[in-house]
């Protein structure tokens, strides 16, 4: 017999509601006044032209390229390739990969790095035709490992978890023998949601701390180191999944605080753990504090996989879903 206890849950099987105001720990969305980045003056070291020559990038094209973005507009999707202005949108286009965001493109949180729109939402409503949409997308363009992540979605106490659970059960149920990861937001640590997405069984679980604990005031105001090293713990532990999580270096850390994060994955059930240097997308986000240099990337690679995570992912261009097809195990 199924255990219908840990099936996908399905459009109208959860009630969808306004997430009500919270007075936490300031991840919850209250309906009002978002917090913004702080603007500061960039540094010399991060201005255009200033970056060294083991980040530079080529530009977008080609046949493949045009084909991805024509079959993204065709279905009015979004990617975070180019709402977060990823460097490897060329690379990855090209090659025929793209990770789908789905949830809408305006983020209800303000991190002080990330391009992605802020504010509120235009609906409190899901987009129930996007996950069809996404399988369809990935169908057509022949892949076979789909990563799938989303903006924040504070202002819904399901989180949006129920798209991310019919997104993964319409991959694999349209595309035979696919493999899909799911990068998904902390959603405030409501376990109802989480279960949701768990419970749809995607083949990697990923949920990014992006930096290390000390600099999260400044770099992720609105979420909690502790909570989402429980998600992951979560998603190992009770749920058996393979787990993987990221940061990005530059911002001010160092080599002894990216140590102890290691250690923190280790101990949390990281399995893969993706590390690549942070870029200011624009003038409104933070400066880049230093270039970190690829030497040093894989020195982290070195005592990463040392500390017993299976896969370190280490480089200047490395981002959450870049090379994602070889993380699946």
């Amino acid at each position: 017999m199924a255990d219908t206890a840990r099936a996908p849950r399905r459009p109208g099987d959860i009630p969808l509601q306004i997430a009500t105001p919270s007075t936490g720990d300031g991840a919850d969305f209250d309906g009002g006044m978002l917090e913004l980045p702080v603007v500061e003056k960039p540094r010399e070291i991060s201005r255009p032209g200033q970056r060294p020559e083991w980040l530079r990038v080529k530009l977008p094209y080609g046949e493949t390229f045009r084909s991805v973005q024509q079959t993204i507009e065709e279905y009015n999707l979004h990617t975070v390739c180019a709402s977060a202005r990823c460097p490897n949108m060329g690379e990855c286009w090209t090659a025929g990969t793209a990770t789908f965001m789905v949830l809408g493109n305006v983020c209800t949180r303000s991190c002080s790095f990330c391009a992605v729109h802020t504010g509120r939402p235009e609906t409190y409503d899901l987009d129930w035709d996007e996950p069809r949409r996404v399988a369809e997308a990935a169908r057509l363009m022949g892949l076979k490992h789909v990563v799938v992540t989303s903006i924040n979605r504070d202002d819904r106490e399901d989180g949006g978890a129920p798209i991310f659970a019919e997104t993964i059960r319409l991959v694999k149920e349209q595309i035979p023998g696919c493999t899909i990861e799911v990068l998904i937001p902390d959603m405030r640590g409501l376990r109802p949601a989480l279960e949701t997405v768990f419970n749809a069984r995607p083949d990697v679980l990923n949920h990014n701390v992006e930096t290390v604990p000390r600099l999260y005031r400044r770099v992720r105001p609105q979420a909690n180191y502790q909570r989402s090293l429980d998600v992951l713990k979560m998603a190992t532990d009770e749920f058996g999944l393979r787990v993987k999580s990221g940061i990005m270096v530059g911002l001010g850390e160092t080599e002894e605080e990216v140590h102890s994060l290691m250690d923190d994955f280790a101990a949390h059930g990281v399995k893969v753990m993706t590390i690549g240097q942070y870029l200011q997308p624009t003038k409104m986000h933070l400066p880049v504090e230093r270039f970190v240099h690829p030497d040093e990337f894989a020195r982290y690679k070195e005592v990463g996989e040392a500390k017993g995570i299976e896969h370190v992912e280490s480089g200047p261009l490395v981002r959450s879903s870049y090379h994602a097809e070889r993380h699946v195990g």
